[in-house]
């Protein structure tokens, strides 16, 4: 715009049409002294509303969530349009120079400010309505639920179904760790390329997600030693410092299982949110039960080249329930949401994995033990006799509750 006012589009623009130009200096720069005085204002303010927001959700709800609400898109673009109107306004006042008697006028320049003025006032509404979305637990669950369902269904989808029986890896060569972090990614395809390159058979050793410690071993290979070979391997393995649902499922149903618990803490005492809570993880784990607990990358003539530990359905269900049988147990209507849950579980696992069923009768068994050990009232007891005999009904398969 500086240079456009120096070939003289102002002058043009008031010679043609007037209506678009400022050209009187003091209410220019009246004008624009306003505009920076106000946007600092406002972004102050924004600033404020994003500290609460953080401070609420890690308080409230799980530090863990923090990751999440600080990389929203949305907050740095808002903010990002509100620095870039301040410093052009700034700009444009300090181009406002005197040229003899008069003032070398950027009349179009000005007008454009008000303009940018006017969408950062726009896009300070539409910050305050996003904040006071942003702070509520059923958005930050669904944002939650809805990455780890992305995960899960690519998980799922490049899942080859074939039963194989992997070799045994307990004598194979292993590549330790060479720094510290949460193991965040691996490179299947270039590890696959060595393997086949190197006529290598690979194992995956730590769970994703898992932090690592250095000296550890990371990988496991059946095949010639070489230290440059060791050296690309271990490249393949990104580390991080922080966690992400877009790489890590599991990673969800910590954090949802995370704000149930805050919510029955005696400080918050919220069961309607654990239910909620009880409610996605519900679903994602009827999801996780179409995935396999064993995962391999397959080469183009279906050998298995890389065995992947992952985190079985049995452990997930066990950590979560774990958890939630210990802090939840006292209160009976959430007893009965989590009987809902895992009847729901039983149902889908009679149809799609027998070997699921098995892991979801013992955590019914866990519960019911726990449930009874702590209830006395009669009342509270014949509802959780009810709850088990509803699910010994439903029950199909061959482990009996």
């Amino acid at each position: 715009m500086i240079y456009l006012e120096s070939i003289g589009i102002s002058k043009y623009l008031v010679e043609h049409a007037p209506i678009l130009v400022v050209n009187n200096a003091e209410t220019a720069r009246s004008l624009l002294t306003t505009f920076v005085a106000g946007l600092i204002s406002i972004m102050v303010f924004s600033f404020s509303l994003v500290m609460i927001l953080l401070n609420q959700a890690s308080s409230n709800f799980s530090p863990r969530l923090l990751p999440g609400l600080i990389s929203n898109r949305r907050h740095q673009i808002i903010l990002g349009i509100y620095n870039s109107t301040l410093l052009y306004c700034i700009f444009t006042l300090v181009s406002i120079t005197p040229q003899g008697d008069k003032y070398q006028m950027p009349g179009f320049s000005v007008l454009l400010g008000i303009v940018f003025m006017t969408l950062s006032l726009g896009s300070f509404i539409y910050f305050i309505h996003s904040i006071s979305q942003e702070i509520q637990v059923n958005t930050i669950m669904d944002k939650i639920f809805k990455k780890s369902k992305v995960r899960l269904e690519k998980l799922i989808e490049a899942e080859k179904h074939i039963d194989i029986d992997f070799e045994d890896t307990s004598n194979w060569k292993s590549v330790m760790a060479n720094s510290t972090g949460y193991m965040q990614d691996v490179s299947l395809k270039s590890l696959a390329d060595l393997a086949e390159e190197q006529h290598l058979k690979i194992e995956i050793v730590p769970i994703k997600g898992a932090y690592i410690l250095k000296g550890i071993p990371i990988l496991k290979y059946k095949g010639d030693s070489d230290e440059d070979l060791e050296k690309k391997l271990a490249e393949a393995i990104t580390f991080s410092n922080s966690e992400l649902i877009e790489d890590n499922y599991v990673l969800a149903f910590k954090q949802i299982t995370e704000i149930a618990l805050k919510a029955m803490s005696p400080g918050i005492n919220d069961p309607g949110t654990c239910i909620n809570c009880i409610d996605y993880l519900t679903e994602l784990f009827a999801l996780r039960m179409t995935k396999k607990d064993k995962s391999y990358y397959f080469s183009e003539d279906e050998t298995a080249l890389i065995f992947i530990n992952t985190v079985s359905f049995e452990q997930l269900l066990y950590n979560v329930m774990a958890s939630l049988r210990t802090y939840c147990k006292h209160d009976i209507v959430i007893v009965q949401k989590l009987f809902l849950m895992l009847q729901y579980l039983l149902q889908n696992s009679n149809v799609l994995n027998e070997n699921y069923s098995k892991v979801v009768v013992k955590e019914i068994k866990n519960l019911e033990k726990d449930a009874s050990d702590n209830h006395k009232n009669e009342a509270d007891i014949i509802v959780i006799q009810s709850c088990v005999k509803r699910l010994q009904q439903v029950n199909s398969s061959e482990y009996e509750i």
